[in-house]
């Protein structure tokens, strides 16, 4: 008999969703059929797979208030702001689907006489797509379209927090006219997951979760030669020179630090302020912050939800509570925000200052609406402390200097270098970390290399 999943609601704490896990026959048939189908959908030209995959992205637009309240009863985020995820999935879709023709398209290998010769870009096969709970479509949208227009097959397992969105997925590319067995999901265990990656039925993952997370699945991998793309989150840094725009730097990196609760894996986790104007940016930065609004995501005056559990809040409460005791102190009484509860997914947003290295908080990913500020006296000081970290997917800075930013961005060890703005994904440029923020690649041309494989053909036209 199969396990029963349940989802319990961060909203008031019932159990929204419950989905049997699947059995050991059903993954298998699965999989089989997924097989089956990429075998065929492989030989469908790309234009008519970015037909289909045109009408699938149609199809979810047109569910976007729906879609936008499951992500709110599954994980919390405001309904104000749950359209949001819609937007940007249409957007990243979209121009996946656009740039397949180049980013897929036959390399010429140059003129030789007598011969010709280019390398060709082959689908893997089926693909195993490990989606979260934060950003439940966003990040799963990365993987699924490439993967699908480079002419594999996907299979996704959604987190058990969010199952509706793998759902939504298949409802959607069924509406399209995809084809049996190119699209499935499948609701299961973690044990399951790590059989599926070790048979041979799976060809490449991508996983999306923590860095344990990505160590289980490259341990599930060990034993095959197969990809495995990993996307594990960050403590990412954000600089403010003194030359900042001061209100724009400000409003940008409050919400960079508590959209969506702080539950990014690109969210500020950390800020370095020049010491010129370190006393008048954490003026602003509380300021700005006592004006979020903390309560139920269903009511439209809300504009900050709860977490998405409250064991993940109290690990946060935990966080702050010990940076107090070593000396670093607080800037926002939580008395403020009436409907944070200990022992809940409500947290009042925090700032602290008075932070250093060794707190947990300057170093250990957070995942809440919890910032430390920190003075420095220049660039290479921020640049040390940027880097002094286990993690690496995004850093910002604010500077009216782009030649300097680019300097700086030299020297930091991240995947994406942001200036004047952060926690935004770009679908034209690389997604991509370093350290344990993961490896691999998804978005742009570059994201279609990992889901596909180098095939050279040497043809000798005279004999």
């Amino acid at each position: 008999m199969s396990d029963i999943q349940k989802t319990i609601s961060p909203v008031d704490g019932r159990v929204y969703v419950e989905r049997p896990h699947a059995t050991e026959a059903q993954i298998q048939q699965v999989l089989g059929r997924a097989r089956s189908a990429q075998a065929q959908w492989k030989q469908v030209p790309l234009a008519e797979r970015a037909q289909i995959v045109n009408r699938f992205v149609d199809a979810f637009v047109a569910r976007k208030q729906k879609i936008a309240e499951e992500i709110t009863w599954q994980m919390g985020r405001p309904l104000g702001q749950s359209p949001g995820e819609v937007r940007g999935f249409e957007e990243r879709a979209r121009h996946m689907v656009q740039i397949a023709s180049e980013a897929l398209a036959d390399m010429d290998a140059g003129p030789r006489e007598g011969f010709r010769r280019f390398i060709r870009r082959e689908p893997l096969g089926v693909v195993l797509v490990l989606a979260p709970w934060n950003y439940p479509y966003l990040t799963a949208v990365n993987a699924v379209v490439p993967a699908i227009m480079a002419g594999n097959a996907v299979v996704l397992k959604h987190s058990s927090q969010t199952p509706l969105c793998a759902e939504r997925f298949a409802e959607c590319f069924r509406e399209a006219g995809l084809p049996d067995g190119v699209f499935q999901y499948l609701h299961c265990g973690h044990e399951q997951v790590s059989k599926m990656i070790a048979s041979p039925a799976i060809d490449f993952v991508c996983f999306t979760g923590s860095v344990e997370g990505g160590h289980s699945v490259q341990q599930a991998a060990a034993g095959r030669f197969i990809g495995v793309g990993l996307e594990l989150g960050g403590k990412d840094p954000a600089y403010v020179r003194a030359d900042a725009n001061m209100a724009h730097a400000v409003e940008n990196l409050v919400d960079g630090a508590f959209f969506n609760s702080g539950q990014s894996c690109c969210g500020i986790e950390r800020i370095y302020a020049h010491e010129k104007i370190y006393d008048e940016f954490v003026d602003g930065f509380v300021k700005f912050t006592r004006q979020y609004r903390l309560g139920n995501p269903l009511d439209e005056k809300t504009n900050l939800g709860p977490m998405v559990r409250a064991r993940a809040a109290d690990f946060a409460r935990g966080q702050v509570s010990e940076a107090v005791r070593e000396g670093a102190q607080s800037l926002v009484d939580p008395s403020e925000f009436p409907a944070d509860k200990a022992g809940t997914p409500y947290m009042a947003p925090q700032v602290l200052v008075n932070v250093n290295h060794s707190m947990g908080l300057m170093n250990e990913e957070s995942f809440a609406p919890v910032i430390g500020i920190m003075k420095v006296r220049g660039d290479d000081e921020a640049v040390a402390l940027m880097n002094d970290s286990d993690y690496g997917l995004t850093a910002a800075i604010w500077t009216s200097d782009p030649e300097a930013a680019i300097a700086i961005g030299d020297r930091v060890a991240t995947g994406t270098w942001f200036m004047n703005r952060c926690d935004y994904l770009d679908p034209a440029l690389a997604w991509t970390g370093v350290k344990n923020s993961g490896r691999g690649c998804t978005l742009s041309r570059v994201g279609y290399e990992q889901l596909t494989r180098p095939k050279s053909f040497h043809l000798r036209i005279k004999t």
